[in-house]
């Protein structure tokens, strides 16, 4: 992460009961603030119905957040981005690309966002090569959702969200957008 973002600004760490503990680590690069979290690829995801979970094999990941700063109080993320980041400990999910994540409230405070869709890993930080037959970690950039565009992508799917605000041209950097036109 530091040689994609640098050295990050700002650190907090948030341990659940039962899970390894879960970092926060905040960069920022002009007015781009970026959350991304560290201690979720340190199990690798397993499939929750396995009557044993493999303690090596298995997708690992970490995710990151990317926001224009001086906008909203996008600072109190840290604790519902740790929350995500143990998901897969705590409620055995596999989060891969085109998943949606919930917290069940603002990410922040104001935001009004309360999920996040799963993007596809590569754009911002490579994935790292780790020593097999352990998987690769790979950072999986979330874009926030709000709970219409989480609703309409459940119909619709990922991509034709993504294709929505493409077409919309929605800044989904802007941590107080509103919801794209879903009609």
């Amino acid at each position: 992460m530091r040689t994609a973002l640098g050295e990050p600004g700002a650190r907090a760490a948030v341990t659940f009961l039962g899970t390894d503990r879960i970092e926060v680590l905040r960069f920022q690069e002009g007015d781009i603030v970026r959350y991304a979290t560290l201690g979720m690829s340190a199990q690798p995801m397993n499939d929750p119905t396995a009557v044993v979970a493999d303690p090596v094999k298995g997708a690992r990941a970490e995710l990151v957040l990317s926001v224009r700063a001086g906008i909203s109080d996008t600072d109190k993320v840290l604790r519902p981005l740790a929350v995500l980041a143990a998901s897969p400990q705590v409620e055995g999910l596999i989060v891969a690309p085109g998943a949606s994540l919930d917290v069940g409230e603002p990410l922040w405070p104001g935001a009004p966002f309360t999920s996040v869709l799963v993007a596809e890993p590569g754009g911002l930080v490579e994935d790292l090569e780790l020593d097999g037959p352990l998987d690769p970690v790979r950072f999986l950039p979330l874009l926030p959702m709000t709970p219409n565009e989480a609703a309409w992508k459940r119909v619709h799917g990922a991509q034709a969200l993504q294709e929505r605000w493409l077409t919309n041209g929605t800044d989904l950097r802007d941590p107080a957008r509103r919801s794209v036109p879903l009609e």
